[in-house]
């Protein structure tokens, strides 16, 4: 029996298709979505329209960014929803945001996002922040627990600090494998991301933020002093009020905007 067939589409390993299928959870996500008529929803890989039709049936449109031309087409063609679907067919790694906001409504952004490039789309996604109201995304349970990790745990990295500058991080609920089709390898979770209306610690140059995440996890085992040695003298740090012997996933996201500003000023 060929478990990679869903509803007669051959699921893709490129595209990282696992199809959810599960009718319980499917409500349990439209629910915490909430969808509204006068919304601009936005859909990241509607797949086989799972969420696509419970979302498009209460909201009345939703736009949808599909990058299998198959299942794009298949979408435009669906008589019980095609009236209700602006079809973009883009790879939303690369997708243009801005143009689907309309006046100063903010939009509304979920999906059931391929593992394999979860995390590069959040980051695209961070930089269109400051239009979006909230998004809704089923991830690997991992990349949630790594957005929502706070300092001092494993889990605690760059995806968190880069996570909660932008947003307010909320997870929802775990969903086991036996929910999608095929059955992925890994356990899932929704996370709702809230961005902030104004950060509470703003920095004049996000990319320097970055690199100092960047810098700061890639030895995140290491001391402050010898993690950051690149950057930062000891003499800089010691000024700024940071311990040199603490760790990298030890600093709070206020202290890597710290950071990050002195960086940017230098």
């Amino acid at each position: 029996m060929n478990n990679k067939l869903h509803q007669g589409h051959q699921a893709r390993k490129r595209f990282g298709q696992n199809f959810l299928s599960d009718d319980y959870i499917i409500s349990q996500i439209v629910s915490a979505i909430y969808p509204q008529p006068s919304e601009t929803l936005v859909e990241i890989g509607p797949g086989l329209a799972a969420l696509t039709k419970p979302v498009a049936e209460q909201a009345g449109h939703l736009n949808v960014i599909e990058l299998d031309r198959d299942l794009a087409d298949r979408l435009r063609h669906r008589s019980d929803l095609s009236d209700k679907l602006t079809v973009y067919e883009a790879d939303a790694m690369k997708f243009d945001f801005t143009q689907l906001q309309q006046g100063d409504q903010k939009i509304r952004v979920f999906g059931n996002l391929p593992y394999n490039i979860s995390t590069p789309l959040i980051f695209h996604l961070l930089s269109f922040s400051s239009l979006i109201n909230d998004m809704h995304f089923m991830l690997q349970k991992e990349v949630v627990q790594r957005m929502a990790a706070g300092p001092g745990s494993k889990a605690y990295g760059r995806l968190s600090v880069m996570t909660q500058y932008h947003c307010k991080v909320i997870p929802v609920m775990e969903v086991p494998p036996e929910s999608f089709k095929p059955a992925p390898k890994v356990d899932s979770a929704v996370v709702r991301l809230e961005p902030y209306e104004q950060v509470p610690y703003p920095v004049s140059n996000i990319k320097a933020l970055d690199r100092v995440c960047r810098e700061a996890f890639n030895k995140r085992r290491k001391t402050l002093r010898n993690a950051l040695g690149q950057l930062f003298s000891s003499e800089q740090l010691e000024e700024l009020g940071f311990d040199l012997s603490l760790r990298p996933e030890q600093l709070s996201v206020a202290d890597f905007v710290k950071l990050a500003s002195h960086l940017d000023l230098q």
